[in-house]
């Protein structure tokens, strides 16, 4: 999972000089703010998190005023970077490693699923998983149903969105129905897919005039052309 390289910075609350013993504090409070406000932006499901600062072995100084705290690489949460900075006469500048381990309800599989089985919303629910190394994890079952298995899936096992792809709804040589619309008008005729494609892409369709056409496939054999030659006679109900 890769987290939001946002800009960040927070002052350390307290009042007056900052201490040395709060200097994690605030790196931690920092690195938490960060992280929660990226699970927001996702849409985790009930996240939860475990923050451990690593303290490196300078050894930590006061600061006659408060602390800012900047982030300085949060792609990993499993490694974080930020910078404790002291803008006084100090004009110290510590960093600090921040591990974080993340989990939240997500998408698993309720059921075995073989490859090129469309998920339906019975082989989806959610469970809490560890999700600080998963780069591609799903919080909401409806982004995946619909979408077929690359391979056979195990009942149990976490979805990503690596594993998942479009279903095939036209194949090279089938018959497909070429449908065009005009407001509220409809016309088809029959085809011949040249291509393979699923909903969205385009594929070359022989028409029944013997003419090749381009098409986007918007259902199973089911397309709608995308130009069509002037000389070419229009689809006949």
């Amino acid at each position: 999972m890769l987290l939001f390289c946002t800009p960040f910075s927070a002052a350390v609350s307290a009042p007056g000089p900052t201490a040395a013993e709060q200097v994690p504090l605030a790196v931690e409070a920092a690195a938490r703010a960060h992280v929660q406000r990226w699970a927001d932006s996702s849409g985790l499901v009930e996240p939860k998190f475990e923050l451990n600062v690593v303290r490196g072995s300078r050894p930590l100084a006061a600061c006659r005023q408060a602390v800012t705290v900047e982030a300085l690489d949060t792609r990993l949460p499993s490694r974080m970077r930020f910078a404790a900075v002291c803008a006084g006469a100090e004009g110290w500048r510590y960093e600090f490693v921040v591990r974080a381990q993340i989990s939240a309800r997500i998408a698993v599989l309720a059921i075995d699923v073989p490859s090129g089985k469309v998920l339906t919303d019975d082989d989806v629910l959610l469970e809490r998983h560890d999700i600080s190394g998963l780069a591609d994890s799903v919080s909401d079952p409806q982004e995946v149903v619909g979408l077929s298995a690359r391979r056979t899936l195990r009942s149990g096992e976490v979805l990503r969105m690596a594993l998942l792809a479009a279903p095939i709804l036209v194949k090279r040589n089938d018959a497909v129905r070429i449908v065009a619309r005009r407001e509220q008008i409809e016309v088809s005729m029959a085809g011949e897919a040249l291509d393979s494609g699923a909903r969205g892409t385009l594929v070359r369709v022989r028409n029944a005039n013997g003419t090749v056409i381009r098409a986007r496939v918007t259902g199973a054999a089911t397309v709608e052309p995308v130009d069509m030659p002037g000389s070419t006679n229009s689809p006949t109900q």
